[in-house]
């Protein structure tokens, strides 16, 4: 029945790849997407800060309903992080202690919820990370529909089955498949410029030309040389 299936994940990035981001921040990938692609502002880390990385495996649900985020929790692999279009919505919570306990047990890498989670100051409190919109008290329906392994949208972003996901304090985003190895050599370099930026202010040589040349350019005013004479 459309809207209430499992596919198939046809493909995967190699975990090689996720390993490597693991190691750049979120921001400095951002940036070199243009800073075009994110989850949006109102998916905070619920957990204890533990950067995620791995590899989506997507879930479509009815808001409030958890059934297909159970589904995905039993289909799912070791580094495999469940990525969930609830359509935001906050009314009811999609998860909590008992299947964070089971998800860490098999293994999973994280979750990332377009919608709400409880239990939160044991959750706050572990290591397994887990993005949301928010949190309530009130539990979850268990009657579906909904498809898992299909594309989804969280704020404009758009996660395939099979993409890498990253996140860290500042949030989190996805990278394409077919894209990765690009994305991952220009994160590279910028880490490598920033590294080059912190030697050269801690050396007291950073040049801030830029700043008034971007001034000028676009065409801001500035006082006469002498104004600070005149006014006293």
């Amino acid at each position: 029945m459309h809207g209430f299936q499992i596919h198939r994940r046809e493909s995967v990035a190699p975990k090689a790849l996720v390993e490597r981001f693991r190691q750049i921040p979120v921001a400095n990938v951002s940036d070199v997407m243009s800073r075009m692609t994110a989850g949006g502002s109102r998916l905070r880390p619920m957990h204890d800060g533990t950067p995620l990385a791995g590899i989506a495996l997507t879930v479509k649900t009815r808001p409030g309903d958890n059934l297909m985020i159970h589904q995905a929790i039993d289909m799912a692999g070791p580094g495999d992080v469940i990525v969930v279009d609830a359509g935001g919505d906050l009314t009811n919570s999609l998860m909590g202690e008992m299947m964070m306990n089971y998800a860490a047990s098999r293994g999973i890498a994280g979750f990332v919820i377009d919608g709400a989670i409880r239990d939160a100051a044991v959750i706050r409190a572990g290591s397994l990370p887990i993005y949301a919109a928010g949190v309530t008290h009130r539990g979850p329906y268990k009657d579906g529909p909904g498809e898992i392994n299909c594309p989804i949208a969280v704020d404009g972003m758009v996660i395939a089955s099979g993409d890498i996901i990253l996140g860290d304090d500042d949030g989190v985003l996805c990278i394409p498949q077919s894209q990765a190895e690009a994305i991952l050599t220009a994160a590279e370099e910028k880490c490598a410029a920033e590294e080059r930026t912190r030697l050269a202010i801690a050396e007291g040589r950073l040049n801030r030309d830029w700043v008034m040349a971007a001034l000028h350019r676009q065409g801001c005013a500035f006082p006469p040389p002498d104004a600070d004479r005149l006014a006293s």
